[in-house]
């Protein structure tokens, strides 16, 4: 299967992007090949989408073997020792397919790794053992306007089958055609909302399948009945700003509509240059601050970096001043007298994250999630501090989309306060 970017990009139509919660642009020391930040889906010069042709009924190993080593894509649902339902597919050429897994081989397009909070370097992001499947699904594109995008759980392996084993989750549908869902599931959220702004509101957390139907989440996957419950009046059409979970990692999907009216890298760039030209001060040790687009790089300058007392808002160069009783996660504010966290500002410079603003003239510098410190503008706060992920074993909860960080449950963000009221209201 052909890499989703080749050197023909900017003459190839853009379909959108995929964008990996928990990365500020790019992955900890650097993308890598097709493990990145982002990947932007193209219309691919030959189409390789697929369309369900023939479902088979084997009654032996010899002829599931017969008919998934042939020449074509095939579903495999094994029933029991004694009876194998093989879905034959056959090459769709309206449609492009693109794979996502955390495996490395050829046919996966976006390798998407298990994403660690708070990651700084590229060592932080190795986990024990991965939850994300190594052919976690597949994305299929219609190649015509407009564009129609869906979602499937599951992805072709090198042989060009899927496999659901005997212990896994299948049915037959209500059409008598097989379907299925894969061990750690594929979840889908879409915006209650025509645009990604502060005023859509998130929905439900639903299941998608192997062959593209949509369910709500029971109480428990093994006791649900997918055969005997209807699918979710929700399809498994994404939308800008519909969110993908993998068991491991959370995928954004932008249109390419809809990243027409985010900033682009080069003006988020520039607003940094010009809050940084303004040279906010120090209110304590009067100095120039400047706010670095990685603080935690090992760099020669002397110029303090910006800090902010996270409760407050407040912003500061990192003295020394206020720290109870050696702890420095207890800092008082020299301004206001309240007692918190300093922490570094962080620029957030993926755009993808930001929503359409409010007003024509929001800041992308007035804001800053809170713990982490990741700085953007007033309609990106408020919008990621109502939006819920899975977030391992905890549940669903808020993140800060530049770094996968849950957000405090009280006070996800605050407003930068600067010395000289850079940013007034």
């Amino acid at each position: 299967m052909p890499d989703i970017n080749t050197n023909d990009d900017q003459q190839q139509i853009k379909y959108g992007e995929l964008v990996v919660l928990g990365y500020n642009g790019q992955i900890p020391s650097g993308d890598r090949g097709r493990r990145k930040s982002k990947f932007q889906l193209r219309q691919r010069t030959q189409p390789n989408g697929l369309k369900a042709q023939r479902q088979h009924l084997c009654k032996n190993a010899d002829e599931v073997q017969k008919l998934t080593q042939a020449d074509f894509h095939s579903i495999s649902y094994t029933l029991s020792r004694n009876q194998t339902v093989v879905v034959q597919y056959a090459h769709d050429e309206d449609s492009d397919m693109f794979q996502i897994g955390r495996s490395s081989e050829n046919q996966i397009d976006c390798i998407v790794m298990d994403t660690v909070a708070g990651a700084k370097t590229f060592d932080d992001l190795s986990v024990p053992q991965s939850t994300i499947s190594r052919y976690a699904c597949r994305i299929v594109i219609s190649r015509h306007p407009p564009y129609t995008t869906r979602i499937y759980a599951a992805g072709f392996d090198a042989s060009k089958n899927i496999f659901l084993g005997e212990k896994s989750i299948k049915w037959k549908n209500e059409c008598n055609e097989m379907d299925g869902v894969t061990t750690n599931g594929i979840l889908v959220m879409h915006l209650d909302g025509d645009q990604f702004n502060t005023n859509s509101k998130p929905t439900k957390w639903k299941e998608v399948s192997v062959c593209g139907s949509v369910f709500d989440l029971g109480e428990g996957r093994l006791k649900f009945n997918y055969q005997s419950t209807p699918p979710s009046n929700t399809d498994n059409i994404l939308l800008d700003g519909s969110l993908i979970d993998l068991c491991g990692a959370t995928l954004l999907w932008r249109s390419v509509e809809g990243l027409k009216n985010t900033p682009t890298r080069r003006l988020l760039e520039l607003e940094l240059d010009q809050l940084n030209s303004k040279k906010p001060q120090c209110p304590v040790g009067l100095n120039t601050l400047i706010i670095k687009t990685n603080p935690f790089a090992s760099t020669s300058s002397n110029t303090p970096n910006a800090y902010v007392y996270v409760l407050c808002g407040h912003v500061h160069g990192n003295h020394k001043w206020g720290v109870k009783n050696d702890n420095s996660e207890s800092r008082e504010c020299p301004l206001c007298r309240t007692v918190g966290p300093l922490i570094p500002i962080i620029p957030g410079i993926e755009p993808a994250f930001y929503v359409i603003p409010n007003s024509d003239n929001e800041s992308t510098t007035s804001y800053a999630f809170h713990p982490c410190g990741h700085m953007t503008s007033q309609s990106t706060t408020l919008y990621w501090s109502k939006i819920k992920v899975p977030y391992g074993t905890k549940g669903l909860k808020s993140i800060c989309p530049f770094c996968s960080i849950a957000l405090s449950e009280t006070k996800p963000f605050v407003r930068l306060i600067f010395q000289d009221s850079i940013h007034r209201q």
